[in-house]
């Protein structure tokens, strides 16, 4: 594995912004969980939150998994017949509400409390499916790398710039904004003014409704 874990100090500083923010965030956004939750209920069966496993930080010695936690924007028996697929443009799985939902990004908001757990950062690599990791891993030239010493994220660089995977060439371009955050993750400077950069984008994204 390559050695791209950030400093000491960055990764503090990061997981303590991540803690104080998403907890703000948390708090802000709260009285839009029931309005979301009825939506969800009203237009579809099944439950309001979507849990699915997820590989999380990388370490020399293992990997992580955990339970993420999405607001459901497909239909619950998705994939029942098909398995482990990637979402796809005009995807007839996808709820009218979960549309709405994707392409203003509202459907990640239940992921703050991933972040409060430890799970995942407010900004990082996004965490790919056990079912996909493999098979991207062989591919994807230092695939598995994009999340060494570095929790994924809600947002990220490839997020902002790229969006939803579609296809194996989707994940292949954004290993490479992946491995470019890491990169600026070397210094105080350059890692703040990159999370606050992807962080504004993120908002104009959402604002846009340009999520897909």
């Amino acid at each position: 594995m390559l050695d791209c874990d950030p400093p000491r100090s960055i990764r503090v500083a990061k997981r303590a912004m991540d803690i104080v923010v998403a907890l703000l965030a948390l708090i802000l956004t709260l009285p839009l969980w029931p309005i979301i939750a009825l939506a969800i209920k009203l237009d579809s069966p099944g439950p309001v939150l979507f849990r699915q496993l997820r590989i999380g930080r990388a370490d020399r010695d293992r990997v992580v998994l955990f339970t993420m936690l999405k607001f459901r924007s497909m239909r619950a028996d998705a994939e029942k017949q098909t398995g482990a697929v990637w979402a796809k443009q005009r995807d007839p799985r996808i709820t009218r509400v979960g549309a709405f939902l994707r392409k203003s990004r509202l459907d990640e908001i239940p992921q703050l409390i991933n972040v409060l757990k430890g799970d995942m950062a407010l900004i990082g690599p996004r965490p790919e499916r056990p079912g996909f990791y493999q098979k991207l891993d062989r591919a994807i030239p230092f695939f598995a790398e994009r999340t060494g010493g570095i929790r994924p994220g809600i947002t990220g660089l490839a997020q902002v710039n790229q969006g939803y995977d579609t296809s194996l060439d989707d994940v292949r371009n954004k290993v490479a904004w992946d491995h470019a955050y890491a990169m600026r993750l070397t210094s105080f400077r350059t890692w703040l003014g990159t999370d606050i950069g992807i962080a504004l984008r993120t908002l104009v994204v959402m604002a846009g409704g340009r999520g897909q």
